[in-house]
């Protein structure tokens, strides 16, 4: 059975994404680029590998949360993306139809009982 292994991002909408950073850098200490910030861990199984969860404020306007019009999505890391899509569509989850592959691994999405849209990362080999 194909599980989550951890926390690969959280994404947020907010009025002004610019703002939100600077209010967390100055009150948080999280120092956000345009993309967000990296807060980097190691697996428990696995001290020698790293990962990252990423946070980052989105303009209200972002259509990536789409078809969810939550105000959230978060971001599991997987080890098996095409495995894991699988076993949730076979056990009657909404599966999104989409499957991105870019530098920084797989990606796919799948819609819980709420409407919350939630991405599942299988990342690069060695990542």
């Amino acid at each position: 059975m194909a599980k989550v292994k951890g926390i690969g991002g959280i994404f947020f909408r907010t009025k002004n994404p610019g703002r939100t950073r600077k209010w967390y850098r100055d009150n948080l200490g999280i120092e956000s680029e345009n993309y967000g910030y990296c807060f980097q861990w190691r697996e428990k199984d696995n001290m020698d590998k790293e990962q990252y969860t990423v946070w980052t404020p989105f303009p209200n306007s972002t259509k990536y949360f789409s078809p969810s019009r939550r105000e959230f999505m978060i971001n599991f890391i997987v080890d098996n993306l095409f495995e894991t899509l699988y076993e949730l569509k076979e056990k009657g989850v909404e599966v999104l139809p989409e499957i991105e592959q870019s530098e920084f691994g797989k990606f796919g999405w799948i819609i819980d009982p709420d409407g919350v849209k939630i991405e599942l990362w299988e990342p690069l080999e060695g990542g």
